[in-house]
């Protein structure tokens, strides 16, 4: 019996080490987060393209007049009877270091309006979404906070 469990001991830490490697490379933005104004939370991913997107996973008042909220700002007649809850606000962000998402965009379903947006890790609990026009000096920042 020994002998068994001493050949078994060497894979066992090899899967092990690659599990905590595998947890340590995981990236910050990767998650989920409240919004500022913590009404809605954001499921932060990385997609198979490598890219990063998220989704809304929670609406503190999910229904209007007693039905799931829409999209009833968007600018596309057809979109507007989509729900908010599962509906993707960030999409196409690409790793520029370890603290800084750039190159994708951020839609607002509160006015139905997509911007250019970069995201920063400030700390393993704190996101800096900065939506803007053209420019990033042309924007606005608001702070994420993590949830789970």
């Amino acid at each position: 019996m020994y002998l068994k469990i001493s050949r078994c001991l060497p894979f066992v830490l090899l899967f092990m080490l690659a599990a905590l490697v595998a947890q340590a490379q995981k990236e910050l933005i990767v998650g989920q987060w409240l919004n500022e104004d913590k009404d809605a939370e954001i499921r932060i991913f990385e997609a198979t393209n490598g890219k990063y997107y998220g989704k809304i996973i929670w609406l503190k008042e999910p229904n209007r007049n007693g039905k799931p909220k829409t999209d009833i700002h968007n600018p596309k007649a057809a979109n507007r009877n989509h729900p908010i809850i599962d509906m993707q606000i960030l999409k196409g962000f690409k790793k520029i270091s370890n603290v800084l998402f750039e190159d994708g965009t951020i839609y607002d379903p509160k006015n139905g309006k997509t911007y250019s947006c970069k995201i920063t890790v400030k700390d393993e609990n704190t996101l800096h979404i900065r939506g803007f026009v053209g420019i990033s000096m042309l924007g606005r920042t608001t702070v994420w906070t993590r949830s789970k």
